[in-house]
């Protein structure tokens, strides 16, 4: 789910096990200051040639390879190089055909029809017809299918076949996000038909019609792809695609160091300082900028403690984000403003961050009844401290080092917080998923669409859908329904304006930062071009000239 990296992720939004990745899905803002510092010796021209592998870190192993169930970073970074969605964004952040070749949008937007590509094929050679796209969207609207992004897709009254490279979508009313939507990865009905999502073999081998073809997985170590010769815009030039699993950043770095990957994110540490060495710059670029997400702290909304928002709000002054940003991010990131970034054509400029006010967070609580009666130094109300948990992820020092600031600074004010850190298929499956958690720190990685209807409308909290936290609110509700009804941009800016400002005020999360994206790529890979949506959207042309392959295939 967050926090992720390449067909760019248009609407879909994913929780993000790392505090960076190599940014595949999010859309960037890029800016490379002192990028010539890190010159390649044999050269930057030539003719692409084919060859070599692309290995990458990351510290967290996928779930699932099922499409519309890759609801986490790591299953959705395989999942995007083996699959295609109908449509994706170009370097200039506009809609642009994919799976589809062209589309028509008809009867005052209540139509949309896709004329589908006629050379594409799965990767076992069965041709890629418009049924897939009618079986797909059949499984995201099926009740016995969790996928967190059915919501979208039940808008839709009905898609019609008119024949092999012709769908017709009819939605029930208007629906700004309908085709963004569609960046959706489709499924191969001649491979799934019949077959039960939550058990089928294909979640761990899976068959697309994508840049890279599933080769192995092996659990809690890595995930390996090579290239599809057939794919039908070119076949890649990097042939191998693997996907290391290394639960910890700093044995990350150490095998970045001795040349283990060629990529990963950094921490701001190893950004700031343990790379500026000549050994590193002689081997590696170094890419900065804004992450198209944010860090939170979410409460479970079932948990009495945190039901009256005026709590919620004071813990929000309580804690010095600023702090957070100096200590923990060494300057490599900004205050989160809410639940869009500022890059985003949704953010309210006029939502403020709280400042950081802990005798007005204790009046607040006062008023709310917390108070120390017993003067045993922590509050308390109907005679239960106030004492919470806060869970995140394995690996991720970041969120570690965040949970114990926020740890200190609510001790300050007399409530007491304990922490604990599990890995992260475990604190996904077993306590997210299943809402058995007080609190959690977490990130969203968010699409260019700004419409967050799957995390905050209150008919998304089944397990496994995004409303993990059973966040209710009557106007978000009603403000998500015409925020997607509405295709006019300046009034749709204005909904999204007010569903900024009410989420702030009634702080489901505390929204936390919105960190650098830190990123490393060994200096032999040529073709990388920085653009509004990243790094890695063209991937399929990054090469590596023959004298400086390191693999062979």
């Amino acid at each position: 789910m967050q926090n992720r990296k390449n067909r760019q992720k248009s609407k879909r939004i994913f929780l993000i096990p790392l505090f960076i990745t190599i940014a595949v899905f999010f859309s960037l803002t890029i800016s490379l200051p002192g990028q010539e510092n890190f010159p390649d010796p044999e050269g930057k021209t030539g003719t692409p040639t084919y060859g070599d592998a692309f290995v990458v870190g990351e510290i967290g192993d996928a779930r699932t390879l099922i499409p519309i169930l890759a609801s986490d970073s790591p299953s959705s970074y395989i999942v995007d190089l083996v699959f295609d969605g109908l449509i994706k964004y170009n370097t200039s952040v506009e809609l642009v055909g994919n799976l589809a070749e062209s589309w028509d949008i008809e009867e005052d937007s209540l139509v949309i029809v896709f004329h589908l590509r006629k050379n594409v094929k799965w990767h076992d050679g069965y041709p890629f017809r418009a049924k897939d796209v009618k079986f797909t969207y059949e499984c995201l609207i099926d009740p016995k299918v969790p996928t967190p992004y059915s919501g979208d897709f039940k808008m839709v009254k009905s898609v019609e076949v008119a024949d092999d490279y012709t769908v017709k979508i009819i939605y029930k009313e208007p629906f700004a996000p309908g085709l963004t939507s569609w960046g959706m990865p489709i499924m191969p009905k001649h491979l799934l038909e019949g077959e039960n999502l939550l058990t089928t073999e294909f979640a761990r081998n899976p068959i697309g019609t994508g840049r890279y073809k599933f080769k192995r997985w092996k659990t809690g170590e890595r995930i390996d792809l090579v290239s599809n010769h057939e794919y039908f815009e070119h076949r890649p030039y990097i042939d191998r695609y693997i996907y290391r699993v290394i639960p910890d950043s700093a044995t990350m770095f150490l095998e970045l160091e001795t040349l283990g990957i060629d990529s990963m994110g950094l921490t701001p540490l190893q950004f700031t300082r343990l790379t500026e060495t000549p050994f590193f710059k002689k081997r590696f670029q170094k890419f900065k900028y804004p992450s198209f997400g944010y860090t939170y702290m979410a409460y479970n909304l079932k948990d009495d403690k945190f039901k009256d928002k005026r709590v919620r709000q004071a813990l929000n002054y309580a804690v010095d984000k600023k702090e957070i940003i100096d200590g923990v991010l060494l300057g490599q990131g900004k205050v989160s403003h809410g639940q869009f970034v500022p890059e985003s054509w949704a953010f309210n400029k006029d939502v403020k961050p709280y400042p950081f006010d802990p005798k007005k967070a204790k009046k607040i609580l006062e008023e709310c009844g917390w108070r120390d009666r017993d003067n045993d130094g922590w509050l308390d109300k109907d005679g239960r401290r106030f004492e919470f948990t806060i869970l995140t992820n394995q690996g991720n020092d970041n969120r570690r080092m965040t949970a114990e600031i926020i740890q200190r600074r609510l001790k300050d004010i007399g409530i007491k917080v304990n922490i604990r850190i599990l890995e992260w298929s475990v604190f996904l499956n077993e306590f997210v998923n299943k809402k058995k958690f007080e609190a959690i720190i977490l990130g969203w990685g968010l699409g260019r669409e700004p419409d967050c209807y799957d995390i905050f409308h209150s008919s998304k909290t089944k397990e496994g859908e995004f409303n993990f936290i059973s966040y209710a609110n009557p106007r978000i509700d009603r403000l998500l329904i015409e925020g997607r009804r509405t295709f006019d941009l300046e009034k749709r800016k204005e909904i999204y304006n007010k569903i900024h400002e009410i989420l702030y005020d009634d702080q489901p999360y505390m929204f936390l930062y919105v960190p650098d994206s830190l990123v490393a790529v060994h200096n032999r890979f040529q073709g990388i071009k920085v653009s509004p949506i990243g790094i890695t959207y063209n991937f399929i042309d990054w090469w590596v000239p023959r004298d400086r392959q390191r693999y062979t295939y």
